[in-house]
């Protein structure tokens, strides 16, 4: 009973992560129609003989720098994308895992599919990251070196090469996208053990685990476990329909919970891979977003919660020379809709630098259109210019917002009211408004003092006050209810 509270508890904290918990009962199996010419109630051995030959396990010698990273011993979280980490962090307790399995001595273990006959092996950009020698190994026992031809961080994948002539067993990436409910079969090299096949079905599509801006990650219930990390999920067909990643686990043990990258994301990457310099560079907007809330979308005066808000932007990014402005709505990408603030970073970066895209927003209401020349998103992210050190003020506090539990006072900038007080009982502590933080705006209008403070206050005619806060992480939007002061 406690493991099933503390699952509940994550599924209430993040929606994104987890949206429901279910509890599966055995039941009779029902008389499936052979899928493909396999019967799913049947053995898979026909499609295990067909695809094992093309997996294999990846043996990593590892850099003294990536072997510090690690850290506390057990190799688990040393090479996590940082922003997977901080998310999971959250969540006394549990694990993420990602990284592959170490076994000591500077060496890991991970897993990998051939995806064309003259050698190239897809993987995990976290089993190789910070490799020195790379190995693999087939299912029947020979082996070879490879080298690494790209990585992509953002997705977390890898392109390798065999350092040999001959002609490998290949297995191909899914044409279709899979579906939930679908069975399929995870192949790959659980705690170093060699070909291992687990089965399950699809549990949920487009799962965002917070480990960047393209998260679209298939959950599966098949057992995947450390060192299964790069290694393929099979559909029936004999496809790969997804790149084992990482799991959800109070133990660092599978409990049902996998997620792979899709097919789809995975074969367009590596075809970048592949080609030109080995890189994958994508279109960069340059702005700081997020979703449009029910409470957000009612002080905007938007009719629905669709489209990504701009809360801030990167110094000298392109959405900022277009005239893009903070507090816009963005609703379509050329002529494809924006339902959320992930799939305007998902059509961003599908489009490659350089090339002209039509922005369609709401502004204060009103329909416009923004036509925007994309920029390459930078390898690092751009840091919000804060700063800690400011001078104290020599002007009076405001109590205008007193009735929302604050108290500012004019920053030292000139660029909003900074916060100097919060009521602990208030919506604006709630929602982590904290001292120090800046609003920089109310209801769409900039503040820099009582006056302003109390003009802009004027405008929230319904029951919410839409604040424009800045804060050591960058900025948001955020709504207060006028009657919870």
């Amino acid at each position: 009973m406690k493991l099933s509270s503390r699952i509940f508890t994550i599924g209430l904290l993040s929606a994104s992560l987890l949206s429901t918990v279910a509890i599966v009962l055995p039941m009779a199996a029902p008389a499936y129609a052979d899928i493909a010419g396999l019967d799913a109630t049947k053995s898979l051995n026909p499609l295990v003989e067909k695809v094992m030959p093309a997996v294999v396990s990846v043996e990593v010698k590892l850099s003294d720098k990536a072997m510090a990273a690690a850290g506390d011993g057990d190799g688990q979280d040393g090479q996590m994308p940082p922003d997977m980490k901080n998310f999971f962090d959250q969540f006394p307790g549990f694990k993420f895992k990602a990284p592959p399995q170490h076994n000591g001595g500077g060496r890991a273990l991970g897993s990998g599919f051939v995806l064309t006959a003259d050698g190239y092996v897809v993987t995990n950009n976290h089993v190789v990251n910070d490799a020195e020698t790379v190995k693999l190994t087939f299912q029947d026992g020979s082996t070879y070196d490879a080298k690494v031809v790209g990585t992509d961080q953002k997705t977390d994948l890898a392109l390798l090469k065999i350092n040999s002539t001959k002609t490998f067993p290949h297995v191909d990436f899914a044409k279709t996208d899979a579906k939930v409910g679908d069975t399929v079969m995870a192949v790959g090299n659980p705690f170093g053990l060699g070909g291992t096949v687990t089965r399950g079905i699809i549990s949920a599509r487009g799962r965002d685990i917070g480990s960047g801006p393209y998260d679209d990650f298939l959950q599966i219930d098949a057992s995947i476990n450390k060192g299964n990390s790069g290694g393929p999920t099979f559909n029936l067909d004999g496809e790969v329909i997804g790149i084992n990643t990482a799991i959800y686990s109070p133990s660092g043990g599978s409990v049902g919970i996998g997620f792979a990258i899709p097919a789809a994301t995975a074969s367009n990457v590596i075809d970048l891979l592949k080609s030109g310099d080995h890189k994958v560079t994508r279109g960069w907007l340059g702005v700081q977003i997020q979703p449009v809330s029910a409470d957000i979308a009612d002080s905007l005066g938007l009719s629905g919660t669709k489209g990504a808000l701009v809360a801030d932007f990167a110094v000298k990014s392109p959405a900022l020379k277009a005239g893009i402005k903070s507090g816009d709505v963005i609703v379509k990408v050329n002529d494809t809709d924006v339902e959320t603030d992930r799939d305007l970073a998902k059509l961003i970066g599908a489009i490659p630098p350089g090339k002209d895209v039509k922005l369609s927003l709401i502004r204060d209401g009103k329909p416009e259109t923004v036509n925007v020349t994309l920029g390459t998103l930078p390898i690092d992210k751009v840091a919000m210019n804060t700063s800690s050190d400011e001078a104290s003020p020599t002007v009076n506090e405001s109590h205008a917002l007193a009735g929302l539990g604050l108290q500012v006072m004019p920053a030292t900038d000139g660029k909003g009211v900074k916060v100097t007080k919060i009521d602990p009982n208030s919506d604006a502590a709630d929602l982590g408004i904290k001292e120090g933080d800046v609003i920089l705006k109310i209801q769409g209008q900039d503040v820099t003092d009582q006056a302003s403070v109390e003009s802009a206050l004027k405008k929230a005619t319904g029951k919410k006050v839409l604040l424009l806060v800045k804060t050591a992480q960058g900025q948001s939007f955020l709504t207060l209810d006028k009657s919870n002061g």
